[in-house]
């Protein structure tokens, strides 16, 4: 088969060169992307009087069979077709003849593929974008059933304050809406038209980017060809963003990981989305939060190879590029299939252990800051009830008694301004309640929350 470039070549590639040149084994993932790039460049090309609209309309019809055949997976490419774009011009031409040689008029493959990743990248991040938001949707339900569940906060893995349960999973929420406003300002920089800069100069051609790019939806055009082609810097923009979702995905599964544990026990695994050993009867392992907290080094690598293999490209394309696909197009699928799987987890795949939490926040000393506070409230400077109530817990711990077991004497021993009241105030709950600052986990705030998050879903 003649190669698409020109009769400067004499001989054929060596066939292992001819393997390693060409990208159509995961190019042709944007088959629909490269067919709508070339409908809206042969209508363009007809509506500047570049070629006639009778021809224009049979490209565009023989481009559709193409999609046709695809979709019935009757459009068999090889090797020989190099890529994707190569692949539907010799179809092109095998269905309606020399007149399918007009369609690359004006424009080059440079220019087309740039079109067409950014295309389908585009698609990509309003499905991320949707998968996103229903997996805040599943955290909101979760959490709205549990406002008045408790759970031991903790700073350093060491236990610090309790929490409103709801108050914790809404911070992934708040997570997940960061993701989704960084995936809309990347797609801002994703749709822009490269289409019609052609190699990396440009055109004598008289056409119109202003109408391909209207015709496919984009924003606007790129207004430096060399950049236009060149550009890749969305690439590492979306994965940059991809891996963050990933880093909030691999936190929560680690903390469903050492929840699910017998030492922590806060949550029993269900066995829809747990396994079993092969060997130990009794086990039921996380797999799924493993996975994916596993996955997100597969994204992350991914960031660092493009990166990479941009940093020292000079303008304007270079076959490098070619490496960017699979990246993305990987890192789009993991992304994917681990927000799938952390989706399904948080809806089905476990369950929060109400009393065992309650139990934990009751015996333990993560109530030392109310008592500090307690006496800040009566005129103690913080520093000094800090100090007295470090003291009191030491003291404590040597007792090996908690702080809702001394008596009123023992507080006062501590400090005259210690009255009956003070075990009201190391309630869990009460605990919990008195953090009314806003953001806090006061139930009234985390109520406030709740209520936001839901307008903001239904809205």
């Amino acid at each position: 088969m003649v190669k698409a470039w020109s009769d400067r070549f004499e001989k054929g590639l060596n066939p292992f060169i001819e393997q390693f040149n060409a990208s159509i084994a995961f190019d042709i993932k944007l088959l629909n992307q490269d067919l709508d790039g070339s409908v809206a460049h042969a209508r363009m090309l007809a509506e500047c009087g570049v070629i006639a609209d009778a021809d224009a309309k049979q490209i565009e019809e023989a481009l559709e069979t193409i999609r046709q055949e695809a979709e019935q997976g009757n459009f068999q490419v090889t090797v020989k077709d190099e890529d994707v774009h190569f692949a539907v011009e010799r179809r092109l031409i095998e269905l309606i003849g020399p007149i399918g040689k007009k369609l690359h008029t004006g424009r080059s493959r440079n220019d087309q593929v740039g079109t067409d990743i950014r295309l389908w990248l585009r698609t990509s991040i309003e499905t991320l974008d949707r998968k996103l938001l229903q997996f805040q949707k599943i955290l909101l339900a979760q959490s709205e059933k549990h406002v008045f569940t408790l759970i031991p906060g903790y700073t350093h893995l060491q236990r610090a304050q309790p929490l409103s349960l709801a108050h914790h999973l809404i911070a992934y929420i708040e997570m997940a809406q960061r993701d989704r406003e960084r995936l809309n300002d990347v797609k801002k920089r994703v749709n822009i038209s490269p289409l019609g800069s052609a190699a990396l100069a440009g055109t004598s051609i008289p056409i119109d980017r202003q109408l391909t790019a209207k015709l496919l939806g984009f924003s606007g055009i790129y207004y430096n060809s060399l950049d236009a082609v060149s550009d890749r810097d969305f690439a590492v923009e979306f994965t940059a963003a991809a891996s963050l979702i990933m880093v909030h995905l691999s936190r929560i599964s680690e903390e469903v990981i050492l929840w699910s544990s017998e030492e922590f026990s806060f949550i029993h695994l269900t066995d829809r989305c747990a396994t079993g050993s092969s060997l130990m009867p009794q086990k039921k392992n996380p797999d799924v939060p493993e996975l994916v907290r596993g996955k997100s080094g597969r994204v992350f690598g991914h960031l660092q190879g493009i990166l990479t293999m941009i940093k020292g490209l000079p303008l304007a394309y270079n076959k490098d590029f070619q490496e960017d696909k699979e990246a993305l197009f990987d890192t789009v699928q993991t992304v994917s299939d681990c927000l799938d799987a952390v989706s399904i987890l948080f809806e089905e795949g476990l369950e929060f252990r109400p009393d065992r939490l309650a139990s934990l926040v009751e015996n333990d000393f993560s109530n030392a800051t109310d008592v500090a506070d307690y006496l800040v409230s009566k005129g103690v400077p913080f520093r000094e009830a800090y100090q007295k109530v470090g003291g009191l817990v030491k003291d404590s711990l040597e007792k090996k008694v908690l702080l809702k077991d001394l008596t009123l004497d023992e507080w006062k021993n501590i400090d005259s301004n210690f009255e009956a009241d003070i075990f009201d105030k190391l309630a869990p709950k009460q605990v919990v309640a008195s953090r009314t600052s806003e953001g806090g986990t006061g139930f009234e705030r985390v109520q406030e929350q709740l209520l936001l998050w839901r307008k903001r879903f239904t809205s």
